[in-house]
């Protein structure tokens, strides 16, 4: 069975207004929820989403996607560790122009052996090791 991580981008598209992303996001949910492939995320995506939805003075909102969020993909949720850091370190010399916390996802994707992620970010293109898919295609 396909394994991909699972971005931060696709619960909180999936569960915003519309875009052009919301149902391709949306059957990537429901996709999860029907076990049509294997989903993980790492602990960074919830602090991310508890993040973006403080930054936008939203935080109720916030938590329900969270809660909804983790609540489907649990137990496959990754935590970030040492070596993660230190990878996502590295790479951040090798890759300068990307996020820190983009780098984070992937260096937890490396040393997870996740090679897909389904991610609307397209700073991930640049990351060799690793394959973004867009909700859209």
């Amino acid at each position: 069975m396909k394994v991909y991580f699972i971005d931060t981008n696709i619960p909180i598209y999936a569960s915003g207004k519309k875009h052009p992303y919301k149902e391709p996001c949306q059957k990537i949910i429901f996709d999860i929820a029907d076990h049509k492939y294997i989903a993980f995320t790492n602990t960074e995506v919830f602090q991310e989403i508890i993040y973006r939805y403080f930054s936008i003075n939203e935080l109720s909102l916030g938590h329900k996607i969270f809660e909804s969020f983790y609540s489907l993909i649990s137990p496959n949720i990754l935590s970030v560790n040492p070596d993660d850091v230190l990878l996502a370190q590295a790479l951040s010399k090798k890759y300068n122009s990307i996020k820190p916390r983009d780098l984070l996802h992937a260096a937890t994707m490396i040393n997870n052996n996740i090679e897909d992620i389904l991610s609307t970010d397209r700073e991930f293109d640049t990351i060799k090791e690793i394959n973004r898919i867009d909700p859209l295609s």
